[in-house]
C-alpha cells in the first residue's frame, strides 16, 4: 500500500494493501478501497464510497456517497478476467452512480474521459467508452459496448441499448430508449427513440459558425429525405458540402462501420 502523506483519510475507511492514493486525496467516512485501486492527486471520495477492482480515478475527480465503482460487470458471460476501468481527472460522480469494468470478451476495458458529469444513479455498463465533458442526468443507464462522444447529454432516465454510438455534441431527450446509432450534433426524444433534429442549442453554445450550422441543417435534411438509400444520401451530401466541418464529421460517422442501425426521424 502506497499513501502519500499529504492524503487525508477518514479513520472509518477501509484502504486495502496495494492500493496506491495519491498527494491531496481526501477519503471520508466508511469509504472501502480495494488493493488494485489507484487514486490520483485530488480525489476526493466524500463518505460510503467503494471502489473495488482495477481501477484508476484521474485527478481532481469527486465521488459522492454510495457510489459504487469498479465492481464486477452485470455480465453473465464474465468469468473473472483481468479487466479494468480507467476514469478521466475533474469528473464529478454522483449519489448512487454505478461503473463497470470491461469484459474479456469486450476488450477488457471501460474508460471515461475527463470532465463529465454524473448525476444521481446514472449507470455505465462494461465495455462503454465515454469521451469528455458529458452530462448524464439522474438514473441515466449505458448498456455494455455503447461509445458516447464528447460533450453529449443524456437527458433523465433515459436509456442506451448495448453497442450504441452516439455522436459528439448529440442530445438525448428524458426517458429515450436509444436502440440504434445517434449522429453528431442529433436531437433524439421518444420511448423508442426518433431524431428530431439537430442539437442547435449545443452548437451554438460551443462557438460553431452561423454558416457551418447552416449547412449542417441543409445536410441533415437531404440526409433523410430523397433518392437512395442512407450511405448513398450521405456520400451525396459529403461531396456538396466539402470543407464543412460539422458536416464531414456526421458524414465520416455514418460511414464509420458499426453494430447498429442508425437512429432516424420518425
Amino acid at each position: 500500500m502506497a499513501i502519500d502523506s499529504t492524503a487525508e483519510i477518514h479513520p472509518t475507511a477501509i484502504i486495502a494493501d496495494g492500493a496506491e492514493i495519491g498527494p491531496g486525496v481526501r477519503i471520508g467516512p466508511y469509504c472501502v478501497v480495494g488493493p488494485r485501486v489507484t487514486l490520483g492527486p485530488n480525489v476526493v471520495l466524500e463518505s460510503h464510497v467503494a471502489v473495488a477492482g482495477r481501477t484508476s480515478v484521474g485527478e481532481a475527480t469527486r465521488i459522492f456517497p454510495f457510489a459504487s465503482i469498479g465492481h464486477v460487470p452485470q455480465d453473465l458471460k464474465f468469468h473473472g478476467e483481468d479487466v479494468e476501468l480507467v476514469i478521466g481527472a475533474r469528473n464529478s460522480i454522483r449519489e448512487h452512480t454505478t461503473m463497470n469494468p470491461g469484459t474479456g470478451a469486450g476488450g477488457g476495458i471501460t474508460r471515461i474521459g475527463d470532465g463529465n458529469l454524473f448525476m444521481m444513479a446514472t449507470h455505465v455498463a462494461h465495455d462503454c467508452i465515454i469521451g469528455s465533458n458529458v452530462i448524464m442526468a439522474n438514473n441515466a443507464t449505458l448498456g455494455g459496448h455503447v461509445v458516447i462522444e464528447d460533450n453529449v447529454v443524456v437527458g433523465g432516465l433515459a436509456a442506451v441499448h448495448q453497442f450504441v454510438r452516439i455522436g459528439r455534441g448529440a442530445m438525448i431527450g428524458g426517458m429515450a430508449g436509444v436502440v440504434a446509432d445517434v449522429i453528431p450534433y442529433g436531437s433524439v426524444m421518444g420511448e423508442r427513440a426518433h431524431l428530431a433534429g439537430l442539437n442547435l442549442v449545443g452548437l451554438k453554445r460551443r462557438g460553431a459558425e452561423r454558416a457551418e450550422i447552416h449547412g449542417l441543417r441543409s445536410a441533415f435534411a437531404e440526409m433523410f429525405d430523397g433518392e437512395g438509400n442512407l450511405q448513398e444520401r450521405v456520400a451525396r451530401v459529403a461531396a456538396k458540402h466539402v470543407g464543412n466541418p460539422l458536416v464531414e464529421e456526421v458524414a465520416r460517422f455514418v460511414t464509420t462501420e458499426s453494430a447498429r442501425s442508425f437512429t432516424t426521424p420518425a
